[in-house]
């Protein structure tokens, strides 16, 4: 008799910040791998890849941000050596502490990952990740609302702003995704590295998953949340916010507050996460994006507006913001609006 395949142990941590969604859609599909389709097609179904637990530190239920009771599998000692971790999206507020069960998760993840475990994490799962310090020295995307934090409470990390799903270090063994949606892309990753790429392909026929295969920097708004207490940085940006289109800002905005511009650059990159010059390129770009949503303004006029004298310097740098071509984002956006138009009138 063959022998069958030992599921993958998968530890999928609960807290009260967990997004819970994102949770029970892991959950659901690592579940179905192996029965779901086989079911559909009057097949017989096979053996588990997956035997995935909502593990969280004590095992109690406990309510969600959104005052859902939730109640997991067990605690996190009932997996003590888990094949898998995965880490779901987090409700935090990078401004206030990490939650009091932070630490303990970090360790867990530590722990499991010194044993031989594969570590993962969906959107600012990542920030649990990099706080282990697993991701110190390695590429890694995250939620781009979270981008900015990141860069500041975790400069090792190389992060990948562009990237829906970055695979990294010695064997692939921590991965990272991206936005909360993210967690089907990582979902076919997992599949196809546990059960095949058949499984995979069955499993995104079957739940409708497609990957973000374009990344999601076009769905970001660049110019995020950004807590600090540096006044001069502060006063810096909000001149920036009614001034990036005059010819050299960066200069402007070092001379407004008194620096140097070398000043300027170190205590702006420290509160910020990013270069001056760089802050006033995501304001001209997300100012570019909006006018691609919202009128008709020709890409060239569009780049003067927002300050660029050479219109190939904007294509240019929209594309590596965004990760789209100017025209290929305008495009998505009005497919986009005709479909949910579409929607409306069903």
């Amino acid at each position: 008799m063959p022998h069958e395949p030992t599921a993958c142990r998968t530890a999928v941590l609960a807290m009260p910040c967990v997004g819970t969604s994102t949770v029970f859609g892991i959950l659901d599909v690592m579940a179905s791998v192996g029965r779901d389709w086989e079911v559909l097609h009057g097949a017989e179904p096979r053996a588990p890849a997956f035997a995935a637990k909502l593990l969280s530190l004590d095992g109690k239920s406990y309510s969600d941000v959104n005052g859902r009771v939730i109640t997991p599998d067990g605690a996190l000692c009932d997996l003590a050596r888990p094949d898998l971790v995965i880490v779901p999206d987090l409700h935090l507020d990078p401004s206030q502490p990490m939650p009091a069960e932070f630490d303990a998760m970090a360790a867990y993840v530590l722990n499991a990952h010194a044993n031989g475990a594969i570590i993962t994490s969906v959107c600012s799962g990542s920030v649990l990740l990099a706080a282990t310090g697993l991701l110190d020295g390695l590429d890694a995307t995250t939620h781009w609302g979270f981008c900015d934090f990141m860069a500041r409470a975790f400069p090792e990390v190389q992060l990948r702003r562009e990237r829906i799903l970055v695979p990294a270090g010695e064997g692939h063994r921590v991965v990272t995704a991206g936005g909360a949606s993210a967690w089907g892309d990582l979902m076919l990753y997992l599949i196809g590295r546990f059960a095949g790429e058949q499984e995979a392909r069955h499993m995104a026929k079957l739940y409708l998953l497609q990957p973000h295969t374009e990344g999601q920097l076009h769905y970001a708004s660049l110019i995020a949340g950004r807590q600090h207490e540096d006044a001069v940085v502060a006063e810096a940006q909000i001149w920036a916010a009614d001034n990036y289109a005059v010819p050299k800002p960066v200069a402007a905005m070092a001379q407004r507050s008194g620096l140097t511009e070398r000043s300027l650059l170190r205590r702006f990159r420290s509160a910020t996460g990013q270069s001056p010059a760089d802050y006033i390129q995501t304001l001209r770009i997300e100012e570019a994006k909006q006018m691609l949503e919202t009128t008709d303004t020709t890409i060239e006029d569009i780049a003067a507006e927002v300050g660029y004298s050479e219109p190939s310097s904007f294509r240019n740098a929209f594309k590596r913001h965004v990760g789209l071509s100017a025209s290929a984002y305008r495009k998505k956006r009005l497919v986009n609006a005709m479909r949910f138009d579409d929607l409306r009138t069903v």
